[in-house]
């Protein structure tokens, strides 16, 4: 059994690979990746490596051969997903490989925030390969809400545009997690999961989780999507980063973010990690 991992030494990528070296040997692995020198750290725990780029399709079958599994990390190039993702698809019927597994996005199908359509897209890539599958829809990562919790600790201040919308997020590791075991057990063939966090929280509750574990006041301040976007630019983000974030937080208060499905937890066997416990791991 031979399972290979795109995007290897991407943040959810080497999670995926740590979990998977707990459920299966090393030499079952094997890690798809851009970079073979950047990649070194994995092959020292026997774990083999393969070049494996997006944008050179030259790569894509001859890394495939042999491969019984393939775990589809999204892409992170927004607007250029599709393509890539296609190439990727392609390369396996090649290739092949009976059976690939997809990191798209919760609720997919309905799912209103921008970024979904490219999920859509490649999800109907898949089906209509004839590959076996596995849709792991994945809900917001908690670690989307950390970066600026030290930021928002010093100036007593969360802001957003979520208004009092529920998140259901659920840490990198709970999704790696999950990836690992459907990639290491049988049962999960043609099938859509929808995984989210066990708890949900606002960015009131965030900024209350911020104040508790910094022993400061921190208040969340809800404005609009244009003062949102407004400061986020000033404070020297990208643009189709602005936007993402944004529109996140607009479809948060819409609804988009929330769900009580609980096959994540149940997947992992456990709750997922708490948002809370995250934040206090900071302080």
């Amino acid at each position: 059994m031979k399972i290979a991992i795109t995007g290897a030494t991407g943040q959810l990528g080497q999670l995926v690979i740590q979990s998977l070296v707990k459920l299966t040997p090393a030499k079952n692995i094997v890690a798809l990746v851009r970079n073979l020198d950047k990649a070194q750290s994995i092959q020292q725990h026997g774990i083999e490596l393969r070049q494996f780029d997006y944008d050179q399709p030259q790569t894509l079958v001859p890394a495939l051969q042999g491969i019984d599994k393939l775990l589809l990390i999204s892409a992170n190039e927004i607007g250029r997903r599709t393509p890539q993702h296609k190439a990727v698809i392609d390369a396996a019927v090649t290739a092949n490989v009976p059976y690939i597994a997809y990191t798209s996005l919760l609720n997919a199908t309905q799912n209103p925030l921008g970024l979904a359509q490219e999920h859509r897209e490649t999800e109907a890539l898949i089906l209509a390969s004839g590959l076996s599958y596995t849709l792991l829809r994945n809900n917001w990562y908690n670690e989307n809400y950390l970066a600026n919790v030290q930021h928002s600790a010093e100036t007593g201040i969360l802001y957003g545009s979520a208004e009092d919308g529920k998140i259901s997020s659920a840490s990198r590791l709970d999704y790696a997690e999950a990836a690992a075991i459907v990639l290491s057990s049988s049962g999960h063939e043609n099938k859509i999961y929808e995984l989210a966090g066990s708890t949900s929280f606002t960015l009131a509750d965030l900024a209350s989780y911020i104040g508790q574990a910094s022993g400061k006041s921190v208040q969340y301040q809800n404005i609009s999507a244009d003062d949102y976007t407004h400061a986020l630019t000033t404070a020297g983000l990208a643009s189709e980063l602005v936007s993402v974030i944004v529109d996140a937080d607009v479809q948060t208060a819409h609804g988009a973010m929330f769900s009580d499905r609980p096959d994540l937890e149940q997947l992992i066997g456990r709750k997922t990690i708490d948002i809370q416990t995250q934040i206090n791991a900071l302080f």
